[in-house]
């Protein structure tokens, strides 16, 4: 298998989608034994110091849904960031957005789910995150 270079790797993870880019992340940890959040949660704990086992269990969530509530005045170009965020057709977009509030993505990355907030925000949605 030729070896391939930073720049061909970054070009491939462009074209894959959010849901694609966490499976992938998911198989990258399991396969070499490592963390992408570890860092956080380290930084984390000093932060949290003596408190109970409920700040901790908040500290170490990595997963979040990106939940659309409403579309607002753009519905058009909010139909197109589902689309371009997730695998879904025109159809399916837009029975998502005319049925809101709806999860548009579940269980992804911290770094994911705000990437998505925004998108939808810019495109004029109402979007929580959990």
């Amino acid at each position: 298998m030729a070896k391939l270079s930073s720049a061909e790797l970054l070009d491939a993870f462009k074209e894959m989608t959010l849901l694609e880019l966490s499976d992938f992340v998911k198989q990258f940890e399991e396969t070499f034994e490592v963390t992408a959040a570890a860092p956080v949660a380290v930084a984390a704990a000093p932060a949290a110091g003596g408190g109970g086992g409920g700040a901790e269990a908040a500290a170490e969530q990595d997963e979040f849904d990106v939940i659309l509530e409403s579309a607002g005045d753009k519905k058009i170009q909010v139909i197109k960031e589902v689309r371009g965020l997730t695998s879904l057709g025109l159809k399916e977009a837009k029975d998502l957005v005319d049925n809101a509030p709806k999860p548009v993505l579940e269980k992804v990355a911290k770094d994911a789910a705000d990437k998505a907030k925004a998108a939808l925000e810019g495109a004029g949605a109402t979007v929580t995150v959990k």
